[in-house]
């Protein structure tokens, strides 16, 4: 469990990175495309430029970037210098400030506070936005044996987590999904799953995105028919997984009212699990409020 945390927060980190915002600024008569990590007073600023990563501050109008030179084997420690005399206005502790990204937003975050009582921190994911979706539909569960390709009813809950301003393309969702077991096909599932949504295509109207399947926990049960010697018998066979199957389907969110009509292609497809040979069919419709 502590690896899957570790992934999730890893995975949003890392798309924080790819997604933030960006805009031009001039230091030193050079154009630079610069994320900002904490807007206040003190502004960071930072983007990676040939897979090193260059941090900058802006006070005012003035930007200038946060240098940490080698001469022989040593380091100058330059940008602690720079940050002392940009805070001159407040008692500030620069000697344990680190030239990374954690260290200087919360060196930043706590000289804005000082300076402005109303400040509030403004970093990676603080404008969340939660979602409640219920959704059914049927499924010919791709990834269990169905000799006569089935499908089964389904129904169940999410719920998502999006930051429209830190991560405006991406979303990490919290799934319950019930498959029901029918007379034609005796196989029933319970399942929770962590999910990632990249949706490259928004709109104020819909949205398209792409789902994964990260950590699935399952627990299923079936009964199969078994004829022999002309006797009939029926075995029922039950038990649980968890696993990190990285299934991928489609959705598209379309605005209804205060909320989004919900349409779903799910379990197309894993690089994880082998699937039984049929053309996965695993449609849903829901509705999703925002709360």
């Amino acid at each position: 469990m502590k690896r899957i945390l570790f992934f999730l927060c890893g995975l949003l980190l890392s798309l924080s990175t790819v997604t933030a915002q960006t805009d031009t600024y001039t230091v030193n008569n050079q154009s630079y495309e610069l994320k900002t990590e904490v807007a206040g007073t003190l502004t960071l600023l930072w983007n990676t430029f040939s897979q090193e990563y260059r941090y900058f501050a802006k006070k005012g109008t003035t930007v200038i970037e946060l240098t940490n030179t080698k001469e022989g084997r040593k380091y100058q420690d330059e940008y602690k210098k720079q940050l002392q005399e940009l805070t001159s206005d407040t008692a500030m502790e620069t000697d344990k400030v680190k030239l990374t990204l954690a260290s200087l937003r919360r060196f930043f975050n706590d000289y804005n506070k000082k300076v402005d009582p109303s400040y509030a921190e403004n970093s990676f994911l603080t404008n969340m936005e939660y979602r409640l979706g219920v959704f059914g539909g049927i499924t010919n569960s791709i990834f269990v044996e169905n000799p006569d390709n089935i499908s089964n009813p389904q129904f169940g809950v999410d719920f998502e987590l999006y930051d429209a301003t830190a991560l405006p393309s991406h979303s990490i969702v919290f799934q319950f999904k019930q498959t029901l077991s029918t007379d034609e096909f005796d196989y029933s599932a319970s399942q929770f799953s962590i999910n990632h949504r990249f949706k490259f295509i928004k709109t104020p109207a819909f949205q398209i995105y792409l789902n994964t399947k990260l950590v699935t926990f399952t627990a299923s049960k079936r009964t199969e028919e078994i004829i022999e010697n002309d006797m009939i018998t029926f075995e029922e066979d039950s038990g649980s997984s968890l696993q990190g199957p990285l299934v991928f389907g489609l959705g598209a969110d379309i605005k209804l009212g205060k909320g989004y009509l919900s349409l779903n292609y799910n379990d197309a497809y894993s690089f994880v699990i082998d699937d039984n040979g049929e053309f996965p069919v695993d449609l849903t419709i829901g509705y999703r409020f925002v709360l």
